[in-house]
């Protein structure tokens, strides 16, 4: 079509690819989340920003390489080995369900913390597993030959499962190691992960919340932070020093390979890498899927969950009892809370749909012009199609997630769902008891983090955000209670909570320890259950349908529009996050994101100290912390600081390319010793899982010497340091 313009393909063609890189994803040497193995073709753009060691040392498959040093915490979050005794550092929020776990009101570490004073006093951290990742390979070549691109998804995963089964199996054979073949791009590219797995982990050392939640929720996603987030835990090993089960013999694992720490310090602009697992980003999808995100999942969850941790927080406010209970599971729901305003925020003001759809067009006419694709033409029309057509589903699956799901009576009765259908089954009745009470440990745990008047009154502020909102697209049932209720929410649930098995421990545990046949109709006749079937029901018929036709269409869609990117890319860039190990490079950076001046890259105690409030949880320094300050008793960890005088360095940011799951990452220096622990980004920079600006995206990091301040001078923990190797330059 362009000929009769006297414009040829490879004219044309040039042309779009100058547009398609200048604004879409460029070759930005600050941006990105590289798999360890291909980090050789940075290696030049590493070396130039400051990086020192060679790049064989960060990643191996010999065995001596840093990547056998970077663990994933339990099953999402990053940690580190920092000494040969098989000593591990995190975040303070990545353990904080493992010791919610073993806290009671009696031994309340997160009013008090925990600090082991030798091994024998660490704690056993029941379900807690670390693993490393001891190889990675790209078996692309083994999976996808033969396999033709435009193949629909049902034909080509069938294909594609068979061969990875027989792989991952040829693997562990001759590794003696786990092994898993995981997609990348979009389903475009396949690696194997050799891994092994500690399953017998025990708590070292905790701050209180008052260092490790500093800040809370006002504070989160923010900076300046003064948050000492981070906990300390220990992997023990068998006899052999191979995994083992916990057992009071097994022996702290021993290893060569763990982090140098670095407390020397470090300044604006030195390099630094981040080197963990993050979890999940989407920074190829098209303007449309964007605008669903930013236009619908988005502002709907968090107007929910602001409802939610509100009903909460009273309630944990008003009782101990409940905050023990729900702070680990508060903490999870605000901390996305925050996040998506804060990824609201920062498309806006990135202006990133502009972005977004000038890149579009670049690609358009590359797709035109390029030969190597018959789909590449119209598969952003096939996309913008598709997902016009799931809006209004998607809406109403994100009002059932956050709203009706998220009242834990009503998740809580998909338990009794489970059992009403084996009670039902076409099992022998002996089979059908015994299935049955294998509920039973599930049910007791739910039971002792769960306090039903605080979800009584999270049910009379939720469920009428859902029926307003989603109108006459609702369970009938539901419309009918209501009424019957004379459309007052406080009124009925007062009567659901006051009738629900599900809201009475006693009730539920008498009903197991007595349970019949004939208890199905008991199940069913509960109003938690009658809540669960009809939502369930009403979303297997309304909603699911179209998002599954949607997901199916995007799954095919997105992964022809990945392939034709790579192309145009020349294979230059990184896959999305998918909780496997990357590493991502840039530098100590300070940033104002809303005038000229910049915020300082590093805060300190001082500071934190100035923020003390008695009267407020967030905010109240423990009286130790504070002991230690007003007598400046420092130690070796204090620094000179031009407005304090003599103070202790405590987080600081850089413009490293992160996500959830980097949380508890080893941030590393020019030589590759430890500097810091990643926890954070900070609020305008949470778009980077969609779109990175490294003029505007900043990673939040604890220093390390505020960790082994606090670990020595609050904790009187100083023996862990003596298995550390310090460095100071």
């Amino acid at each position: 079509m362009f000929q009769k313009f006297g414009i040829t393909n490879s004219i044309l063609k040039t042309v779009a690819v100058t547009l398609l890189v200048g604004v879409g994803y460029e070759a930005n040497s600050k941006e990105g989340m590289w798999l360890p193995p291909t980090l050789k073709k940075k290696e030049a753009d590493m070396k130039a920003m400051g990086l020192e060691i060679p790049i064989e040392k960060i990643y191996n498959a010999d065995g001596t390489g840093l990547n056998n040093a970077v663990v994933l915490f339990g099953k999402g979050c990053t940690g580190e080995i920092i000494s040969g005794n098989g000593l591990l550092l995190t975040n303070h929020h990545c353990g904080y369900g493992t010791v919610q776990g073993i806290s009671s009101r009696e031994k309340d570490y997160f009013a008090n913390g925990f600090w082991a004073m030798n091994t024998q006093e660490e704690l056993p951290c029941p379900g807690l597993t670390v693993t490393f990742i001891r190889k990675m390979e790209n078996v692309t070549d083994l999976i996808l030959p033969g396999i033709a691109d435009t193949l629909p998804d049902d034909q080509r995963n069938k294909l594609i499962e068979g061969k990875i089964k027989a792989l991952e199996k040829g693997y562990r054979y001759t590794t003696k190691l786990d092994a898993t073949i995981k997609p990348y791009f979009n389903n475009n590219q396949y690696w194997v992960i050799i891994s092994e797995t500690f399953k017998d982990i025990r708590l070292v050392g905790f701050p209180p919340n008052g260092i490790g939640q500093f800040g809370g929720d006002t504070d989160n996603w923010m900076f300046p932070r003064h948050t000492g987030d981070f906990s300390m835990f220990r992997i023990y090993a068998g006899a052999d020093n191979k995994p083992a089960d916990y057992a009071a013999a097994n022996k702290p694992y021993q290893t060569k390979d763990f982090f140098t720490i670095n407390i020397g310090g470090y300044k604006e602009n030195d390099f630094t890498m981040v080197y963990g697992f993050p979890g999940t980003t989407k920074q190829y999808i098209s303007s449309y899927q964007l605008k669903q995100i930013d236009q619908i999942i988005d502002p709907i969850s968090v107007s929910l969950r602001t409802i939610k941790l509100e009903s909460w927080t009273k309630d944990m406010t008003a009782s101990r009892d409940v905050f023990l209970k729900y702070t680990s599971k508060r903490a999870g729901v605000a901390n996305a809370w925050k996040k998506w305003q804060g990824e609201m925020r920062g498309l806006k003001i990135n202006k990133v749909f502009d972005k977004k759809t000038n890149y579009e067009n670049g690609y358009q006419q590359w797709a035109i012009s390029d030969q190597t694709y018959a789909f590449d033409d119209n598969v952003l029309s096939n996309i913008l199609a598709n997902t016009t057509k799931a809006n209004a589903a998607l809406k109403a699956e994100t009002y059932i997630n956050e709203a009706v799901m998220g009242i834990e009576l009503i998740a809580q009765a998909s338990v009794l769902d489970k059992m009403v259908k084996i009670l039902e089954s076409s099992l022998p009745d002996h089979q059908k008891l015994d299935s049955v009470k294998k509920f039973s440990a599930a049910i007791q745990a739910f039971y002792k983090n769960y306090d039903a008047n605080t979800d009584k009154n999270l049910f009379a502020v939720l469920m009428p955000a859902y029926m307003k909102a989603m109108g006459g697209a609702t369970p009938d049932y539901y419309k009918k209670e209501l009424a019957a209720y004379g459309q007052d929410y406080t009124t009925w649930a007062q009567d659901i909570y006051a009738h629900s098995l599900v809201a009475d421990k006693s009730k539920m545990t008498a009903l197991l320890n007595n349970l019949s046949i004939a208890d199905a109709a008991t199940l069913q006749m509960d109003p938690a259950w009658k809540l669960y079937n009809a939502i369930i029901d009403y979303r297997a018929k309304k909603v699911l349908p179209i998002l599954a036709s949607f997901n199916k269409n995007m799954n095919y869609y997105n992964r022809l529009y990945m392939k034709s990117q790579m192309t145009a890319h020349n294979n230059d860039i990184y896959p999305d996050a998918n909780l496997t190990l990357r590493v991502a490079y840039g530098n100590v950076k300070g940033i104002d994101p809303d005038g000229p001046a910049t915020y300082a890259f590093q805060t300190n105690l001082d500071e934190a100290i100035a923020k003390d409030n008695p009267m407020v949880d967030e905010f109240k320094v423990p009286q130790k912390l504070k002991d230690l300050h007003l007598a400046k008793d420092y130690g070796r960890w204090a620094i000179k600081d031009s407005v304090y005088g003599a103070t202790v360095p405590l987080a600081f940011i850089a413009d490293n390319h992160t996500t959830g799951g980097n949380s508890g990452s080893p941030v590393l220096n020019k030589k590759g010793q430890l500097i810091g622990t990643n926890f954070d980004r900070i609020w305008e920079g949470t778009m980077s899982d969609l779109y990175f600006d490294p003029n505007l995206c900043r990673n939040i990091s604890l220093d390390i010497r505020y960790t082994l301040f606090i670990v020595e001078k609050f904790g009187g923990a100083g023996w862990l340091l003596k298995e550390m190797n310090l460095a100071t330059q």
